[in-house]
């Protein structure tokens, strides 16, 4: 059984999503992977999970409107933003929304690695605080 954080990628870029797959897999995360904002909502209905990994521009819904929804109907899941496109006003937004850190791709597996436990630490965190 894991003890670490369930992990959800989503990202609509195939090789990307399937080689960050296997290299989160390879460091003992427990990872589903989907392509798209309505997958990853699909997905999160079925289970809940610890972390979300997305991706800011995707067809359909884009990574703010999956952030703002996912936000309001599963505020415990921590969301890092990974996107090749960065902007102040994105990341104000990500944070405005309650997004948990927002990363550039390219980006050290390490530092995506030390985001998701930090992010999961949080999450813990506030589990533990009484309500």
């Amino acid at each position: 059984m894991p003890t670490g954080p369930s992990i959800l990628l989503v990202d609509d870029e195939e090789r990307f999503r399937q080689n960050l797959k296997k290299m989160l897999t390879a460091h003992g995360l427990t990872v589903t992977a989907v392509g798209s904002g309505d997958q990853a909502l699909a997905e999160l209905a079925k289970q809940p999970y610890d972390v979300m990994l997305l991706d800011m521009r995707m067809p359909g819904l884009s990574g703010l409107e999956t952030l703002a929804i996912l936000k309001k109907d599963y505020p415990e899941t921590e969301v890092i933003v990974l996107t090749g496109h960065a902007s102040v006003d994105a990341a104000a937004e990500i944070i405005r929304l309650g997004g948990f850190e927002f990363l550039l791709k390219p980006c050290p597996l390490e530092e995506i690695i030390a985001k998701i436990e930090s992010a999961y630490e949080r999450k813990l965190a506030r589990q533990e605080r009484p309500g």
